[in-house]
């Protein structure tokens, strides 16, 4: 007769790789870091400079107000009308259709990257509701990828793609712990040898030497400096649950009207058409929300933290509405851009608006979970959410309420359709 198990004996387990094992991966891994943060800050820097001038000198020497309703319509068609010609024109088309491309994204030919950096950098410059985390991170892939194969040729081919997106996640957040969790819950869906710590060596030291790159040059700060929440209590549960179900389903309504926005725009069928389309729709959008709702969301989303009590309650719903819309817009027409920073905005001023109905609410409380719900709408990321949501109000208090707030916030998307397409335009679940 079969003797039944112990019931104290563990499962067991897959054998950690010794260290000579991940020791060679070291050098690479730092070399990608360093040169993906590299790359991020050129063309972050070169775009604001573009910014600097065509939202400051340009128009005052025109004799426009740089943020009038005139000059943000003409801006956003321009820019359409000169990201449409890269797209046209320039080798490579600037790469695939930005909707069916998430942060894991294919590397692409060298010829393709100088068309996809222009496109961006005019992108960021000119006020589409998109950030730089998307092509930056393909850009990264594809030269570490051709880089690699041909510096390194006995170095398996599948590692520089997940070094190059690592790294550039944690430049693009000034910490390797936003990359390491991006990672470890890519490989949970994926057959995985040995432990997950050893799995995660390299990405994780590729994610180091990128965040400390960016941290060195530009210092850059997610805390949005809101004053710290201090002991949670019941309401402060509750509030947390309400407010992130509630701009989950608010981002779940844009999720499911984009294969149709990006449908309609595709039916122009030509980039001078569908990118100057778009132009003259964010323009529309940019001259009711106002100069806040323009660029990747960042910047003006540390005005609107600064001062929660500045704008009213229907304001602050009004920006995030219209934010929403160019978000969704600017993703469908074919601008190269991300989508998480734009949604960090949404999900604030959504936070921000529930302060403001309700002053029990606290604000740091409020702008967490908006930012968490949208996030877990827009990108099905549930780390990079949780991760985003907390380092903005750096409130040690608030994430055991940001775990339980996601909860119900994910059984709200899951298994629901995504904000990306496949390539004949159906959603992807």
């Amino acid at each position: 007769m079969a003797q039944e198990p112990h019931a104290s004996q563990a499962p067991p387990t897959a054998p950690t790789a010794p260290a000579r094992a991940l020791l060679p991966f070291i050098l690479p891994a730092a070399v990608v870091g360093v040169g993906a943060s590299l790359a991020f800050i050129g063309v972050s820097a070169a775009a604001e400079q573009l910014q600097h001038v065509l939202w400051g000198p340009l128009p005052d020497a025109l004799g426009v107000g740089p943020y009038s309703v005139l000059w943000i319509f003409v801006m956003l068609v321009a820019t359409g009308i000169a990201v449409g010609l890269v797209v046209w024109k320039v080798p490579g088309h600037a790469g695939p259709d930005p909707a069916t491309v998430g942060l894991n994204a294919p590397a692409m030919a060298p010829v393709v990257l100088p068309g996809l950096v222009l496109a961006t950098g005019l992108m960021l410059a000119g006020g589409p509701s998109l950030g730089p985390e998307n092509p930056i991170i393909a850009v990264n892939v594809s030269l570490a990828a051709w880089l690699g194969a041909r510096l390194m040729p006995r170095t398996p081919g599948s590692l520089w793609p997940v070094l190059a997106e690592s790294a550039t996640i944690g430049a693009l957040f000034g910490t390797p712990v936003a990359a390491a969790l991006v990672i470890s819950e890519a490989l949970a869906g994926r057959p995985m040898r040995g432990r997950l710590w050893d799995n995660l060596f390299a990405p994780l030291t590729a994610g180091a030497c990128g965040a400390i790159t960016t941290t060195l040059v530009s210092h850059p700060t997610f805390d949005l400096g809101l004053p710290p929440l201090g002991h949670p209590d019941g309401k402060d549960v509750l509030a947390a649950l309400v407010i992130a179900s509630a701009t989950a389903l608010l981002g779940m309504c844009a999720v499911y009207a984009f294969p149709y926005v990006h449908a309609a725009f595709q039916r122009l069928r030509h980039p001078m058409l569908m990118l100057p389309a778009g132009g003259v729709v964010l323009g529309a959008l940019g001259a009711l929300g106002g100069r806040l709702t323009l660029f990747k969301g960042l910047f003006e989303v540390g005005e609107l933290a600064h001062d929660p009590a500045g704008w009213s309650a229907g304001q602050f719903a009004v920006m995030a509405v219209v934010k929403l819309a160019a978000l969704l817009v600017a993703a469908s027409c074919g601008f190269r851009g991300g989508r998480i920073f734009p949604a960090v905005f949404v999900g604030a001023a959504l936070g921000l608006c529930a302060h403001a109905l309700v002053p029990a609410v606290h604000p740091a409380l409020g702008v967490a979970t908006g930012v968490l719900g949208m996030l877990l709408a827009v990108t099905r990321q549930g780390w990079v959410s949780l991760f985003t949501a907390a380092a903005l109000v750096a409130s040690p208090a608030i994430l055991a309420l940001l775990c339980i707030a996601s909860l119900p916030a994910w059984l709200l998307v899951t298994g629901r359709p995504q904000m990306q397409l496949r390539e004949d335009g159906t959603p992807l679940r």
